[in-house]
């Protein structure tokens, strides 16, 4: 009796090992789906771990403690000064980023799938190709392969030379001064923590607002706690040009009809990441791109319907717990066809970890207008509050926004002290779908920074008439 030969070597096979493509490995072959993962890069670990959020977030505590140090004497103490060894202070982000990587490489290893360490690239929709020119088969498929530092927009950057944030994290001494171009949540926190170990920052945006997904008072607030750190912001700009003079490196720009330039010894270029799908052979899959991001469905599904994608190369959202989410959410697709589910965005979360942090989940007041949602708002100041005031971090505020005629929340923002961990109150929240006089209701412990939602809770649920 013949053997019966299954038609593909996998049921599914992975691209990419970062955050997402794990997520999807590991949850294919929890559905007891034959798997393979593959990874082309050099190093193992993805962009979170290697060269994202948890190599940033170790600089700027890093940063964080120097500047609390300085501030030292506001609390009767006598910081000697309050130096820094800046070797030192990468040497330690290092040896947490390798922990991290090494216990990925783990997980990668040995995991309930085959794991190849080769790049990928299609040559038809049910086919791979490997570096070495080996060929696999898969009769289910899921791009992860991330992003990478987008290009520069201007052809002079090239010529003149810039650090990406990849380079930035690698640097054996703080620059005198630097020139930081975009205003996004890299630019952002690139700038202080590089503006906190003695660099002179100035920070260029074409945009009107830096931080340009949040609402204006949050671009604000945190502007004007820059300038108090002495970071220079420029906001509505147009890059002309760049070019060396001597040592130095000057950037043109066009600002209120004024051309103008300023001259650092280091360009971060921090413009943003584009999807890395260029080496993927799509084309020979059946699947569309839009300027290299590939397009899903909410189901993840790409347009050939085999074929799923998640995390950065996909977006919407270029955020580690969202590729996790869309990962696991196309292999449950993969493995019960029958009750396929959906990415839900309406609990989005973002955070950006500068000081003040600023973080918001569901609606931004901005966002609702656009979208011509009715919604209640209500806002309190750090400023006007006890913890925060012990604490010297009166920057900033929190908001609610509730729906007027329920008041349930549907959305949040915290700029200020710990605003990444406050953000959470808010996230819980609305997964309950709870309304501003439940929250209002909630017992707070005082003094802490937590009891601050409770202000615009009480504002909102005095309103909005109770159900």
């Amino acid at each position: 009796m013949q053997e019966h030969k299954p038609p593909f070597d996998y049921d599914v096979a992975v691209i990419g090992a970062g955050s997402g493509g794990y997520a999807a490995a590991r949850t294919a072959a929890g559905h007891g789906l034959k798997t393979v993962l593959l990874e082309g890069a050099r190093e193992i670990g993805g962009l979170c771990i290697l060269r994202g959020c948890m190599p940033t977030k170790a600089l700027l505590y890093a940063a964080e403690v120097r500047h609390l140090a300085r501030k030292g004497t506001l609390w009767g103490l006598k910081p000697a000064g309050a130096d820094f060894d800046f070797q030192r202070v990468m040497a330690r982000k290092d040896a947490v980023i390798e922990d991290f990587a090494a216990y990925r490489r783990s997980q990668l290893s040995q995991g309930p799938f085959d794991f190849i360490r080769q790049s990928a690239r299609f040559t038809n929709p049910h086919t791979l190709e490997l570096g070495s020119g080996q060929r696999i088969t898969a009769g289910h498929f899921v791009i992860a392969t991330g992003s990478k530092v987008a290009p520069p927009l201007l052809p002079t950057l090239e010529s003149v030379g810039c650090l990406t944030s990849d380079d930035a994290l690698n640097l054996a001494r703080p620059p005198r001064s630097m020139i930081v171009l975009g205003g996004g949540a890299v630019a952002m926190e690139f700038a202080q923590f590089f503006a906190r170990f003695d660099t002179e920052v100035t920070l260029i945006q074409r945009s009107p607002q830096v931080l340009k997904d949040f609402d204006a008072d949050a671009s604000a607030t945190l502007i004007e706690a820059f300038g108090k750190e002495g970071i220079q912001v420029h906001t509505g700009t147009r890059l002309l040009g760049a070019r060396r003079q001597g040592a130095a490196k000057v950037v043109e720009f066009e600002r209120d009809g004024q051309r103008r330039e300023c001259q650092a010894e280091e360009i971060l270029l921090a413009l943003g990441r584009s999807p890395n799908t260029s080496e993927l052979g799509l084309e020979f899959a059946g699947v569309e791109t839009d300027g290299g991001r590939v397009c899903t469905e909410p189901t993840q599904q790409t347009t050939a319907p085999h074929i799923y994608a998640a995390g950065d190369c996909c977006g919407p959202y270029e955020i580690v717990h969202i590729a996790i989410q869309q990962g696991e959410t196309a292999v449950h697709n993969i493995a019960r066809p029958a009750s396929m589910r959906s990415m839900d965005y309406r609990l989005l979360t973002s955070v950006v970890f500068t000081d003040p942090q600023v973080a918001c989940v569901g609606l931004t007041e901005k966002e609702a207008r656009a979208r011509g949602i009715a919604c209640a708002a209500a806002s309190y100041p750090f400023n006007d509050h006890g913890k925060s005031i012990i604490m010297d971090a009166m920057d900033g505020f929190v908001k609610l926004l509730a729906d007027p005629a329920t008041g349930e929340i549907i959305g949040g923002s915290c700029v200020g002290p710990l605003g990444g961990e406050l953000i959470h109150e808010i996230v819980a929240a609305m997964h309950q779908r709870m309304t501003v006089h439940q929250l209002a209701a909630l017992p707070h412990y005082h003094p802490t920074l937590a009891e601050i939602w409770t202000y615009p809770a009480e504002q909102l649920a005095e309103k909005i008439p109770s159900r």
